[in-house]
């Protein structure tokens, strides 16, 4: 397979202090890496891109390593997710490679996290934006940390690049009040409750 060539990452942190009501006792910290790579299967059709998937493991840990360092540790991380922006000239089956890679390497480095890292991909030109969206790490039905993050750059994807993330976050949306099971309720049994 070819060797994985990154052009740029870019580093992106929030931190929200209230959406209108009252201000809460912590803040809450959203955190992206984008890592734009050329896509080795630009403008063809190639059948077997699967061994890919392998290459792009060490840059999964990387960024999953930087997001970490951003929001202050392992111990501050409640939610993740991930996505795949692709330039014109692939495909959303280039974009499906980074769910093992993405993914596997953020529950590394979290210990526990047994919950499914949602993810989105798609197909856009230069400067597309991508909500990213968020779940729990430990349990998919936490209502209060389903969350999203837009990310975009404006120089890429590239016609033949693909725009790779992996989002953290420290806890639920600021004033969460929809109800359903409190992330202090996990079982922590199957990823889901």
């Amino acid at each position: 397979m070819p060797d994985v060539i990154l052009r740029k990452i870019s580093r992106v942190i929030e931190e929200i202090f209230h959406e209108g009501g009252p201000v809460p006792a912590k803040s809450l910290k959203r955190a992206a890496v984008m890592a734009v790579i050329k896509n080795p299967f630009a403008g063809r059709y190639e059948p077997d891109i699967q061994p890919f998937m392998e290459d792009l493991k060490p840059l999964g840990l990387s960024m999953a390593e930087k997001l970490v360092e951003m929001l202050g540790g392992a111990d501050q991380i409640e939610g993740y997710g991930k996505a795949a922006l692709i330039g014109a000239d692939g495909e959303l089956e280039h974009g499906a490679l980074w769910h093992a890679p993405g993914g596997y390497a953020m529950r590394e480095l979290l210990d526990g996290s047994n919950a499914i890292v949602p993810s989105t991909k798609k197909v856009g030109g230069v400067g597309a934006r991508l909500d990213v969206p968020i779940t729990h790490i430990n349990a998919s039905y936490v209502r209060s940390h389903f969350d999203s993050m837009e990310v975009g750059l404006n120089d890429a994807p590239r016609a033949d690049e693909m725009m790779l993330v992996l989002v953290m976050t420290t806890g639920a949306r600021i004033h969460n009040r929809a109800g359903g099971l409190a992330a202090a309720d996990i079982k922590g049994e199957d990823g889901l409750r």
